[in-house]
Order: structure tokens, then sequence, then C-alpha cells
């Protein structure tokens, strides 16, 4: 029983911990352009290689 006098103010110091730091990424741009930065790696381009054909 005295466990969870210990359990349970470390797991919501870890909700808190999660939920500021979801917080942060959301509000500082984290999740602003999730499109281009996939696409990012389609459009590359490798310096004009020749083809090994």
């Amino acid at each position: 029983m005295t466990i969870l006098y210990l359990l349970l103010p470390l797991s919501l110091l870890f909700v808190l911990v999660i939920g500021v730091s979801l917080w942060w990424a959301v509000f500082n741009g984290q999740y602003d352009d999730t499109d281009n930065a996939g696409a990012a790696i389609l459009r590359d381009d490798d310096g004009g290689q020749p083809s090994r054909d």
C-alpha cells in the first residue's frame, strides 16, 4: 500500500511532462508543414547523376 504513495505522484508527473512536451511541440510549429517535409524526399535531385541503365 505504501508503494502507491510513490507511484501516484510519479505517474502524475509523467503525464504532466508528456502534456507539456506535446503542448510545446504544437505551439512551436513542429507540426505546421508535414506534407512538404514528407514529399521533399521524392523531389530530391541527386545532382544530375547519370543513370546506369
